[in-house]
């Protein structure tokens, strides 16, 4: 695994277009995840489900309460953890989380990780609002915490969430147990590393503002600057250039008002220039997503997923939740059992092999385009074709041109898995 400083680059970027910004009715959402270099991320597909009252959930770390029915979900996910870095639910949610550092510490102990809090929103929430009290309620219950990443040296941070249905969108921002939210009803909206929400605050934890006065934070006067109260007074590097990140997403959003596409996110996705699609030394952008959520209910939500890194030279398959989905086998991580680092104590003193069966041929294609000119750009038609294909159905079952049966809906990251692995055989 990479090595770390706290100098290091540590970045996800996040999207939402809500309408009037949208070309279309609907509100889109897209996320890059930006992990250790090394680092597989899956996709796991879990079904709807009823539990038994009383019973225990086991996370990451530590094992909370379960609910009596949870959602069917899509997750793409570190293959070592419980938790997901993006992820949708049969209803429309989407969601995708940061990891942000504020004047409150981080804790190494073991808790829920954002990551965890993220799935369980989409195993429990039905709207986007919804979600975001079970984030809430849980970080109130159980605090967050643990090491972020698969790798003897601790690695921890607090997190903001970006939450989007088919209405509108909500950003969660945490300090601790701490917390505030902005609800988003149209226009475009961006995250990164950092604290985004100032004084146009829709919900808060109630005592957010007295525990600022308390520290010395707030004098109590005036309009209360949630990012201003708690970012860091000395700003590491690493946040410093989520900075310009952050400014460079929102520049990139601004420049297509009104006509911002599927399309339009997956470029803003692969931007190299702007470091949304990070290579910068033990991070790179590991898996990213993009989520089509139609205002109109009887119209399915499209999610687009790569389950490889770099999105400049992947393909982005579109999921639809229907009776055929399920968990396709190409993208899902050889499993350790007791044995796995991460459950033996001490933690993550050896590593193992988690690539899936795509992400394998992935990665030898990149070696070809990396060695052979010609191959490059046979592969990267072969890509380019690829995803064009699935943005034209798309186009098609929402222009109610293509008229699939439920077995074929849910069958379509199945079909485009297999043509992808095809193309890298």
């Amino acid at each position: 695994m990479a090595s770390w400083s706290p100098d290091t680059p540590c970045s996800c970027d996040c999207f939402v277009s809500v309408p009037p910004a949208s070309a279309i009715p609907a509100v889109i959402f897209a996320k890059n995840s930006d992990r250790p270099r090394e680092e597989v991320q899956e996709v796991v597909f879990v079904p709807a489900g009823t539990h038994v009252p009383g019973s225990r959930l086991q996370c990451t770390y530590i094992e909370v309460e379960q609910v009596s029915k949870t959602h069917a979900v899509i997750l793409s996910r570190p293959s070592w953890l419980w938790g997901a870095e993006m992820g949708a639910n049969e209803h429309g949610v989407c969601i995708g989380n940061e990891a942000v550092w504020t004047k409150e510490p981080v804790g190494t102990g073991e808790a829920l990780l954002g990551m965890d809090l993220l799935r369980l929103a989409l195993e429990r929430g039905s709207s986007a609002q919804e979600a975001l009290h079970v984030i809430t309620g849980l970080l109130e219950r159980y605090g967050q915490g643990g090491s972020c990443w698969e790798d003897p040296m601790p690695f921890c941070y607090h997190n903001t969430f970006l939450l989007a249905d088919r209405t509108e969108a909500w950003v969660l921002e945490t300090a601790g147990r701490l917390w505030a939210a902005q609800r988003i009803q149209e226009g475009a909206r961006n995250i990164s590393n950092q604290l985004s929400i100032g004084t146009d605050i829709s919900a808060e934890h109630p005592e957010l503002r007295p525990h600022a006065r308390a520290q010395g934070w707030w004098g109590g006067q005036g309009a209360f600057d949630f990012a201003q109260t708690f970012s860091l007074t000395q700003q590491p590097v690493r946040m410093e250039a989520a900075k310009a990140r952050f400014r460079a997403g929102r520049e990139l959003l601004q420049q297509r008002p009104g006509g911002i596409t599927a399309e339009a996110m997956m470029g803003i996705l692969r931007s190299k220039e702007s470091g949304i699609c990070m290579d910068s030394g033990g991070f790179r952008t590991t898996a990213s997503m993009v989520s089509v959520l139609p205002q109109d209910p009887t119209q399915p939500c499209v999610h687009f997923l790569t389950a490889t890194p770099d999105p400049s030279r992947s393909v982005f398959k579109p999921f639809i939740f229907g009776v055929g989905a399920a968990q396709v086998p190409q993208v899902l991580s050889p499993t350790f059992g007791a044995q796995d680092p991460v459950r033996s104590l001490p933690r993550f003193q050896t590593q193992v092999d988690r690539r899936h069966a795509l992400y394998r041929g992935h990665q030898v294609a990149l070696g070809l385009m990396e060695s052979e000119q010609d191959r490059e750009q046979q592969l990267r038609q072969k890509q380019r074709d690829l995803e064009q294909e699935g943005l034209e159905a798309v186009r098609g079952l929402l222009a109610g041109e293509w008229a699939p049966s439920p077995q074929e809906l849910g069958g379509l990251f199945q079909a485009f898995v297999e043509k992808e692995s095809r193309a890298y055989a």
